[in-house]
């Protein structure tokens, strides 16, 4: 019977089951948003040996929400930090980190198939892909996870058991921007075109920063600080809005938001610790240097596919707010409650949008963007947030201890519904049977050891390819492939009916090495004997 830390865990999961967790080897990739809940929950539900990867460095901007991270972590390995604080909540606890991309081929096959475990923490799809790829090989169960603003999913993976991350197609990643970014260290063109686009054209024309629901403004979020400041400087702005279509309308937006309000963030000294400060613009010489206040035509520039310069900028700028401006008066002289909502195809929108990302870019030294570059990037952006976050990261913890006590085929997969008419924040449905036209799970996986130095790729098609016999997932003498042959590589195709140049060619020399895979493939008169398979290769 457990005593001590972890009495009551091993009452409520059973004595069995809490032995395993303990002894259950686990990897996590990825040390971030949902990483930090994770390795914190992992620890504190008793989880003994945990291996934790992740390339990224600490940013003041993950300091609202990954918590396991302090000021003074900025610029230190993600990984390495997480693992040192969380080693405070249990100091007998095994963490090994690897401040590494999982990439890297020291991460291969045979380290993959020494977990009992795999949850990804991951925020891009590449990486997604590739630990599914080998969790698949390694037939390893993978617990995949994923927020966007108050949504969120927790998903289980096993080879020939449910489907794998590739089953189904993957819409077009959307990048989740925090709040304290966008609103003070913007670092990249999007930045400023989310501040632009999600911000200042909705307080400018729109109604309120509470009607954006492309900007997280719950003040029990972790962005609930930043949420506060940029209010203040909505309501500043509102409070221009009743000036709207005076003379001195374009000159005082324009000294609020490049002068003031960057003024106000180069108070902040300990913001500009790690990054470059920011410049502020000013209207008189910008004024004294345009040969007009206003560009009447701005499509007599090059338009769409130059990136306008900073006179140009400051110009249309001041000409589209004013048009903008007259267009919203006019429908507010008969519908009160009027409004303007950013369309990328009205121009007007586009310019105003352009110019103002643009001038802000120029204020934090980050490059300009044509109005093209711009009607392309500009797209919906979703907070991250950090309870859900902290929701996923349990629903994780949940769902690893239903496959460690061998329930692999009850367990299902879990949604974070929020908003709308749903009666329930927790949605769950069984897990999905593979998909038989998968690139990925269809294939059979296998592991060569062999010497590259002195094998061919005759003696790979001779010796593994064609003799033998394949079936159920075992090689036994061989894989015993009919039919016409394709082998490829990483880098491209190696060998085929057509294509024999490499024959006699050893595998060091075509690029196969140790940690590298053989793509194989095979069209048969027989459809049934078709079939895919990928050797993983290993130094004999």
């Amino acid at each position: 019977m457990t005593t001590g830390r972890y009495s009551d865990f091993a009452a409520a999961l059973g004595q069995d089951l809490h032995d395993r967790v303990k002894t259950a080897r686990v990897l996590m990739v990825g040390a971030g948003g949902i990483g930090c809940e994770l390795l914190k929950n992992l620890v504190l539900a008793g989880f003994g040996n945990i291996e934790v990867v992740d390339l990224d460095t600490i940013d003041l901007s993950n300091l609202n929400r990954q918590f396991l991270f302090r000021n003074q972590h900025i610029k230190k390995s993600k990984a390495n930090v997480a693992r040192e604080t969380a080693l405070q909540f249990n100091p007998s606890a095994n963490i090994k980190a690897y401040h590494a991309s999982i990439y890297e081929s020291h991460f291969d096959m045979a380290w993959f198939k020494s977990f009992d475990l795999v949850m990804n923490a991951l925020d891009n799809i590449a990486a997604r892909r590739h630990v599914n790829l080998m969790c698949m090989a390694a037939n390893v169960p993978l617990i995949e996870s994923g927020t966007a603003g108050y949504h969120g999913q927790v998903s289980l993976h096993k080879y020939l058991i449910s489907s794998c991350y590739d089953c189904s197609p993957k819409p077009t990643e959307r990048k989740v921007y925090p709040v304290c970014t966008i609103r003070s260290t913007p670092s990249e063109p999007i930045h400023c075109i989310v501040w632009a686009k999600n911000f200042l054209y909705n307080i400018l024309f729109s109604s309120t920063l509470e009607e954006d629901n492309e900007i997280d403004n719950s003040e029990s979020s972790e962005n609930a600080k930043n949420i506060k400041e940029l209010k203040v400087e909505a309501n500043a702005l509102h409070t221009l809005r009743e000036t709207m279509g005076h003379a001195d309308y374009g000159r005082n937006v324009f000294e609020k938001i490049f002068q003031m309000d960057i003024q106000r963030l180069l108070d902040m000294e300990d913001l500009w610790k790690t990054h470059k400060k920011p410049t502020i613009l000013d209207f008189n010489s910008l004024l004294a240097s345009s040969d007009s206040l206003f560009i009447a035509d701005p499509n007599s520039l090059v338009f769409d596919q130059t990136a306008w310069d900073l006179t140009q900028n400051f110009q249309i700028f001041l000409s589209s707010l004013d048009l903008l401006s007259k267009r919203l008066l006019n429908s507010l002289s008969s519908d009160p409650s009027a409004s303007l909502r950013f369309d990328k195809d009205d121009e007007l929108s586009l310019n105003f949008v352009t110019s103002a990302a643009n001038l802000r870019a120029i204020c934090f030294h980050i490059a300009t963007k044509s109005r093209f570059d711009v009607k392309q990037m500009a797209g919906n952006i979703i907070p991250a947030i950090a309870t859900t976050n902290a929701i996923v990261a349990g629903m994780i913890v949940m769902l690893a201890f239903k496959i460690l006590s061998g329930q692999l085929k009850t367990c299902k997969n879990t949604f974070v519904q929020y908003g709308g008419e749903r009666s329930h924040l927790l949605a769950n449905e069984p897990t999905v049977s593979p998909n038989p036209e998968c690139a990925v799970c269809t294939v059979g996986y296998f592991t060569l050891r062999i010497n590259t130095h002195t094998t061919s790729l005759k003696d790979v098609i001779d010796k593994v390819v064609v003799s033998g016999e394949f079936g159920e997932g075992s090689i036994r003498d061989g894989l015993g492939l009919a039919g016409e042959i394709t082998i490829q590589n990483d880098i491209g195709l190696l060998y085929d009916v057509e294509f024999d140049d490499n024959i006699d060619t050893t595998l060091e020399a075509l690029g196969v090495t140790a940690q590298t895979k053989l793509c194989i493939t095979n069209d048969d008169d027989d459809d049934l004997k078709n079939v895919a398979v990928t050797l993983f290769i290993e130094q004999w």
